[in-house]
């Protein structure tokens, strides 16, 4: 197996794995989205909602919003040793309290913990009008996407890169030769026997020139055994640590097959 980096920032990366099947790449791409650890809000107690949305529409939004956090800090409630009753290694307080007119935004949310702030502070929440007011504690815990979209992790897709092959001799016409030329932006004149893409924006583009090339000048082959993932963070994690992640639950899930199969024998 092969791992190159393609392209990388805070919240996005783009990276391909070579020797694999598209059951490897779905499974990655399964556990990049839905068994990372990630924090959101799960509980919501209002004390006051004078705005136009009801109790459980707002607890949705809040929910939703994403949080930063530190992995080594906190437990799952389910692993923590308070049992799941509640304590500070499993849960992180927030709360809010605004008095309109204003638009209340996730930064307005008060962590009790340094570590746990909106990941962006910009996100509204609801728009209090002349008196309103809005008072709520919020409890936020670990999760992961299988149990519910907000502990999602990133938004992950993939593809197989393709090859588009031009052949210089079976191109014909001015139309061809303009449009091959307008998307490669190339010179046939100074191009040799073929012409040969990889990079996928481009050939993308020379592929719509199919239309209007003879037969067989544009050739494209996909290739099945390589897969360009990307990785778009939804939550406090960058792109980085959800790709290790998901790389150590997957070696996780192996080894424990593995023994599984050895207690048959």
């Amino acid at each position: 197996m092969k791992i190159q980096i393609l392209t990388k920032d805070e919240k996005e990366m783009s990276f391909s794995v070579e020797d694999v099947n598209a059951a490897f790449a779905n499974e990655l791409r399964r556990v990049m989205m839905n068994e990372v650890l990630t924090v959101a809000v799960e509980w919501v107690d209002f004390r006051k909602n004078d705005s136009s949305l009801p109790d459980e529409l707002l607890a949705n939004r809040i929910g939703q919003i994403p949080l930063t956090f530190d992995k080594k800090a906190y437990n799952t409630p389910e692993e923590c040793k308070c049992e799941g009753k509640g304590c500070v290694n499993c849960q992180i307080e927030l709360v809010l309290k605004k008095k309109g007119p204003c638009v209340v935004y996730a930064s307005d949310m008060k962590s009790k913990a340094k570590d746990v702030q909106p990941v962006f502070e910009k996100i509204p929440i609801v728009e209090l009008f002349e008196g309103d007011e809005l008072q709520f504690e919020a409890i936020a815990q670990l999760g992961t996407g299988k149990k519910h979209i907000k502990w999602q992790a990133a938004i992950v897709g993939y593809r197989n890169p393709q090859t588009v092959t031009i052949d210089i001799k079976k191109v014909e016409g001015e139309v061809c030769r303009k449009a091959i030329e307008k998307y490669t932006r190339k010179s046939l004149k100074d191009a040799k026997d073929k012409i040969v893409i990889t990079d996928p924006q481009v050939a993308n583009l020379v592929m719509q020139a199919v239309d209007v090339c003879p037969p067989d000048s544009i050739k494209s082959e996909f290739n099945e055994n390589v897969f360009v993932f990307n990785v778009e963070s939804c939550s406090g994690l960058e792109p980085e640590e959800i790709v290790e992640t998901a790389g150590e639950i997957l070696e996780k899930k192996m080894s424990t097959f593995e023994k599984g199969l050895g207690k048959l024998k």
